[in-house]
């Protein structure tokens, strides 16, 4: 038993050493549980708790990223796991109702839920802005210069002394929007004379990487200080003329109508050149600003599959030329056919077709069936409002994909309940494969099957189906929702 023991460190050393530090462990994140998780999570200042149950599919494909931020994250924020099979109490005294949860955690204390991204990348960065105080203190010019300095967009309030008023709303404010944007203050009105200012105020840094001649790159707030009114001039004014849109910031920038220009940007490693064709993009932004369409440019490769799916750009399509979209916030898609021109004059005619109407939308749809004769109509996105929205018919459609389970075992039921309903002049049974389709706006399909209804004189509030799948589920429904008694098998039945 001795030698055994005397062996042992060595052996354990040996594995360890197997290992590159760089590598992702899962010794990264600290496994909390019922008996542990107060006095655990009270030794950390910061820290992201995964609440998670070991059979769901969302928390297993979520798991790799999650290592792989709290590798990169180690020694600044701690992230920790709990599975809520073992430890229900913890799950329940915080909560947790769905599987994976997370939330963020300051000394222990439930502090908010994290609503980013669930990206190693993405986790990194929303974390390392929960670390260190809500607003920085600069106390010199020097230090207010390293702070605008930065890959991101900087607030600071400069204020009259550390009583003052205005300052703790702005701090209230930061409190709120940490997560967003970055905050700083002082205490000295000096601060504020570089800028024309002489008084107490918020300067709106825009990041030095997109400073242009097209817009100034101080914003000077100056209404009555609030957190409400904070909060609308930091949405009016911090993305600018032709923001630069990540995969963090695309949701924030698709409230409104936007375009956006897709190529090989790189501000970390290539500026200059990243800069180019945003320039272009300004110039002609400047020209249209106001006309109810925001522009932004964005890294072709961070957006590449949803440029595919959404768009059919193929991995070799565009070249180093910048793709053009448009995305309204209805969800609406345009793209600029012709080449992008350096002069600008391609993209001013884009635009003057896009505001005048004449622009046709992009759709991605299956080619439309040559014959469509069977019981079950199959809908294509092209042929959707033509079927779907027909303003005579009563549709019920299901959307699929061809790889679902669920799918195939409903598909004789689906079909039966077509021929028992096909003389009906007055209803129409449809499929539509929604993995290769666009699905309309109001169709929210998250999961596959997704059955709507569609009845005369609603077809902008389709109801979603939610009964069972036998065949007499559907005609039950099919009775008490359809605008007329069904016909089945050619004669009215009054079931």
């Amino acid at each position: 038993m001795a030698a055994a023991v005397r062996l042992l460190p060595a052996v354990t050393f040996g594995l360890l050493s197997c290992f590159p530090a760089a590598k992702p462990s899962r010794r990264d994140v600290l496994e909390l549980g019922d008996a542990d998780f107060d006095y655990l999570a009270t030794e950390h200042e910061t820290m992201l708790v995964k609440f998670y149950a070991p059979w769901c599919g969302h928390c297993k494909k979520l798991a790799p990223e999650f290592e792989k931020a709290a590798t990169r994250l180690k020694g600044t924020v701690q992230l920790a796991k709990v599975d809520c099979t073992a430890h229900s109490e913890t799950c329940g005294r915080f909560g947790v109702s769905g599987y994976p949860t997370l939330k963020v955690f300051r000394n222990g204390r439930d502090s908010a839920p994290y609503d980013g991204p669930r990206t190693a990348d993405g986790i990194t960065h929303y974390m390392k802005k929960q670390t260190g105080p809500d607003s920085v203190h600069l106390q010199t010019e020097e230090d207010l210069q390293t702070f605008i300095d930065h890959y991101d967009a900087s607030i600071i309030g400069v204020f009259s002394g550390a009583d003052s008023s205005h300052l703790s709303e702005f701090l209230q404010a930061a409190g709120l929007l940490r997560e967003q944007f970055r905050f700083a203050h002082g205490a000295e009105l000096e601060l504020g004379e570089k800028y024309g200012v002489h008084s107490e105020c918020v300067l709106l840094f825009r990041p030095p990487r997109l400073a242009n001649k097209f817009e100034d790159s101080v914003v000077v707030f100056k209404d009555y200080l609030t957190i409400g009114s904070l909060r609308r001039f930091i949405r009016d004014h911090i993305y600018g003329l032709c923001p630069h849109m990540t995969v963090e910031n695309r949701d924030r920038l698709r409230v409104r109508d936007l375009l956006t220009a897709y190529y090989d940007l790189d501000y970390h490693h290539n500026t200059r050149g990243s800069n180019y064709w945003r320039n272009r993009v300004m110039k002609v932004a400047s020209k249209y600003s106001g006309r109810g369409l925001m522009f932004s440019v964005a890294n072709k490769k961070d957006f590449l599959s949803e440029l595919e799916e959404d768009f059919g750009l193929g991995t070799s399509d565009g070249g180093e030329l910048p793709f053009v979209t448009i995305r309204t916030k209805l969800g609406h898609k345009y793209t600029m056919r012709e080449e992008f021109t350096r002069d600008g004059r391609s993209l001013e005619r884009f635009l003057d077709d896009y505001l005048a109407g004449r622009l046709k939308r992009y759709i991605r749809s299956e080619p439309v069936p040559e014959r469509n004769t069977a019981a079950v109509q199959v809908v294509v996105a092209e042929t959707f409002d033509e079927v779907v929205n027909d303003p005579d018919k009563d549709v019920l459609i299901q959307f699929y994909s061809p790889s679902c389970p669920h799918c195939k075992k409903l598909e004789p039921v689906y079909r039966e309940l077509a021929d028992m309903l096909y003389s009906d002049p007055n209803m129409v049974i449809a499929k539509m494969n929604a993995a290769d389709n666009d699905v309309p706006l109001g169709y929210d399909v998250l999961g596959f099957p997704t059955i709507y209804f569609a009845p005369v004189g609603r077809k902008e509030g389709p109801i979603r189906y939610e009964g069972g799948r036998e065949l007499k589920d559907f005609l039950k429904f099919l009775k008490r929702e359809a605008s007329h008694s069904l016909v089945i098998g050619g004669s009215k039945d009054e079931l």
